[in-house]
Formats: structure tokens, C-alpha cells, sequence
């Protein structure tokens, strides 16, 4: 009975490796062949799938102690580093109802490395069945906006996300609960696009907790990908999340032009404490594929992000929690974006990468601006761009070599250690075994 059985597990095995979802939020899609694949592992084998990934790598900084988007910083005395980046375990579980229909989908993720132990996702899903188009999901799971947030990093071609979607995203994920208009039927009109709109804390996983009353409204409509013809595939989307951060203080700090001369202000009226801080995105991606006639892919990659920041003096990231006394929290005005150039080479096997980003944390104020006299502007608001060359080699459908290096160039300001271009640059060997 074993032997007989072995063959069918080895089948499954592989089935579920081909299967694993690209998208941190993707749902069950039976729509597809993949998705209806999925459907058929999960009722064969108990409901229940187990996944996993380990990205051990090898990093080389300009110099020590440098400060990086790639992985974290370096430690002070330090330029080169063997680390565990990410060590994962997903396990799903889906429960069909009568006529075998998915109802219900449970997700747990965990992060295990030298560093911690942390939780990723822990959510829940119910499923429509009367039409097939409608889910809610609620728990601790990834924002439902733009691309590259959502891609995962098992599937993502470079080693991290951006330094714009992991500063407004850092972590990815919030608790809330979100409705999803995502047809799972094939001849439906609507099988092309999908809604997402849900509430979130808004801090985020790397806050203690909430601690005000403001929740984030975060809205999303993609077009799913779409073969404009034999050779050529298109998808694209549009997202906004509107909310902000409860002022605790009454002084709110933003930047503005004084007698010509730009500095950062404050607003010190005592009916600011108890309003909200903003925080609005408004974003939009696309994604081009191209199909040679040899079976090659190019891909083309772009998404834009801006709107308004709540931060602190120091830091642009959302602050995970309330500040007091005269800190007050900073807004500010940016705009980034990312552009990706992917080519397969020889075979599909092996891919060259070009990713070219920017970050503009405060787009009211540039360059030598920073730092002048009376200015008060920090760090914080110094624009960067990074130019990112790769190459990726799937070694086998369970491991893959990336070799990575970002150029890394800031603004040149008038602070002390920015008046020229820090050395950041940072080349990532790296193996991602997956199972």
C-alpha cells in the first residue's frame, strides 16, 4: 500500500511546489487551471498544505557600519556578513462545503532566524459560493496595495523590496479586515479584475499595538493578467490608503517657505491635540510581458507612489507610537517609484535584472536646502535613488542563486556626513531554498 501511495505523494510534492502562491494575498483562484490544481491537492491530501522557504546569503558593504535597504544595517565594525535573511513556514488550510466549494481558508506564517522569531500571517477567509465572487478576510495579513508590497519575496526577483514600499510598508502586513470582489468563475465578465477595500490599525505588525482610534481605509482595483495577444501580457492596477495617526501633542511640524527661505514650521495650537496626521497614498503599477518566439520572456515593471507622511523628526517611517511633549509629528509631502527591467537569457533559467528606484520623502525641499542655517531639516528628508544589477539562475524548482548589487546615491546636502554621496552600495550573494 505504501509503495503504491509513494508515487502519488512524490506528485503532490511537486504539484505543490509549482503551485505556490506568487502574491501574499492570493486567494484560491478556480478559475484557473493552477487554482483549480490547488483545489485538488487540498481535498486529496486532508484540506491542508505546508510550504517553506529559507534565503540564506553572503553581503558586502562599502563600508562599515553602512546603512541599508538591503537586509538591514550593518553593525558598526562591520562590512560583510553571512545572514539568514528569511526563514519561512506557511501552512494553509481550506474547507469545502457541500458541492466540494471552498468556504473557508486559514493561513499561518512564521519567520524563524538568527535574529527572531516572528509572525507573519494569521488569517482567515470565508468564502460566497452563491455567485462565486465575493470573500471577506480578517486577521493579520499583507495591505492590500500596489504590487511589489504584495509580491512575495520567495517569488521576487531582486533581494528586497524598494526603499519607498519598505519605508510606507515596512513589514507589509496590519491587522484588519478587508471585502474582495475576485470572480472564481471562468466565463464571468469580471474574471479579469479585482477589488480589494478593507480597514487597518494602521501602525502596522511593528507597533506593540494600536494605540489611537484611526484606522487606515485601503482600496485596490487590478486588472489580473491579460493576454493582449499570443506573445503579449498586460496587468496593471490603482491603489489608495487614506488615514492617518492620532496628535497626541499640539505641535505639528511641516515644511514651508519663510521669507523665501524653506524651513521646517510648526503649527503650536492647542486645538491640534486629538486631530488626525495625516496619512494619504495614491498609487498606480503596471506589468508588461513579452514572449519571444523562442519561448523567452521580457518583462517590464513599473509602479508610483505619492501623497502625504506622518513621521518624526528623525524618521519617515510610520511611527508605531504616539510622541509627546514637543516632538509633535512631522508631515511631509513625497513621491517615489520603482522600474524593473527582466530578461530571460539562454533558457528561462537564467534572468538578468535592472531595477532603478527613487525615494522623496519630503518633495518641498532638495539638495542644499537640507542643512542650511536655520532650516532644521534632518536627514529624514534627503531623496535617494538606487540603481540595482542582478542576475538569478534556477538552479533547480527548489533552489536559486540571486547576485545582486545596488548603487545606492543620495542628495548632497548641507548636513554633516551627506555633503557628498555616502558609501552604501551593497552586493548580496544569496540561495533560496524552497519546499
Amino acid at each position: 500500500m505504501l509503495k503504491k501511495q509513494l508515487p502519488l505523494l512524490a506528485v503532490a510534492m511537486l504539484l505543490c511546489q509549482l503551485l505556490q502562491a506568487q502574491y501574499l494575498m492570493d486567494m484560491v483562484d478556480t478559475s484557473k487551471e493552477t487554482g483549480r490544481g490547488l483545489l485538488a491537492l487540498y481535498k486529496k491530501f486532508d484540506h491542508l498544505k505546508i510550504g517553506g522557504y529559507i534565503q540564506p546569503q553572503f553581503q558586502v558593504a562599502e563600508s562599515k557600519g553602512a546603512k541599508a535597504f538591503e537586509g538591514g544595517d550593518f553593525a558598526t565594525n562591520v562590512s560583510n556578513r553571512f545572514m539568514l535573511r528569511r526563514s519561512r513556514v506557511r501552512i494553509d488550510y481550506v474547507h469545502f462545503s457541500e458541492g466540494k466549494k471552498p468556504s473557508v481558508q486559514i493561513v499561518f506564517q512564521f519567520d524563524a532566524n538568527e535574529r527572531a522569531f516572528t509572525v507573519r500571517d494569521v488569517w482567515g477567509r470565508i468564502f460566497e459560493n452563491k455567485y462565486k465572487l465575493f470573500s471577506l478576510t480578517t486577521g493579520m495579513f499583507a495591505r492590500p496595495f500596489g504590487y511589489e508590497v504584495n509580491l512575495s519575496s520567495s517569488d521576487r526577483e531582486t533581494p528586497e523590496r524598494g526603499r519607498m514600499s519598505q519605508t510606507l510598508m515596512k513589514s507589509e502586513r496590519d491587522l484588519g479586515a478587508m471585502v474582495s470582489l475576485d470572480s472564481r468563475r471562468k466565463d464571468n465578465t469580471l474574471k479579469y479584475l479585482r477589488f480589494d477595500i478593507g480597514f487597518f490599525n494602521g501602525q502596522g505588525i511593528n507597533a506593540a499595538g494600536d494605540f489611537d482610534n484611526t484606522k487606515d481605509l485601503i482600496g485596490n482595483i487590478a486588472l489580473k493578467p491579460y493576454h493582449l495577444n499570443k506573445q503579449i501580457t498586460l496587468a496593471a492596477g490603482a491603489s489608495i490608503l487614506y488615514g492617518g495617526l492620532m496628535q497626541n501633542t499640539k505641535y505639528v511640524y511641516s515644511t514651508n517657505a519663510v521669507l523665501g527661505v524653506k524651513k521646517v514650521t510648526v503649527d503650536s495650537s492647542a486645538d491640534n491635540v486629538t486631530q488626525t496626521s495625516p496619512r494619504h497614498y495614491y498609487g498606480t503599477n503596471a506589468q508588461l510581458k513579452f514572449k519571444s518566439n523562442k519561448g523567452l520572456i521580457t518583462e517590464l515593471r513599473g509602479e508610483f507612489i505619492t501623497g502625504k507622511q506622518t513621521g518624526t523628526l528623525n524618521n519617515t517611517e510610520t511611527p508605531v507610537a504616539l510622541v509627546s511633549g514637543m516632538d509633535g509629528f512631522h508631515i511631509r509631502s513625497f513621491n517615489g517609484a520603482y522600474f524593473y527591467f527582466l530578461q530571460q537569457i539562454f533558457n528561462v533559467r537564467n534572468q538578468l535584472i535592472i531595477k532603478y528606484d527613487w525615494y522623496d520623502p519630503n518633495t518641498k525641499v532638495s539638495g542644499n536646502e537640507i542643512g542650511a542655517a536655520g532650516s532644521n531639516f534632518t536627514a529624514a528628508n534627503i531623496k535617494y535613488n538606487t540603481l540595482g544589477l542582478g542576475y538569478v539562475n534556477y538552479l533547480t524548482d527548489n533552489v536559486k542563486l540571486v547576485l545582486y548589487y545596488a548603487k545606492v546615491t543620495n542628495e548632497k546636502t548641507q548636513l554633516t556626513n551627506y555633503t557628498k554621496d555616502i558609501k552604501d552600495n551593497i552586493l548580496t550573494c544569496r540561495l533560496q531554498f524552497r519546499f
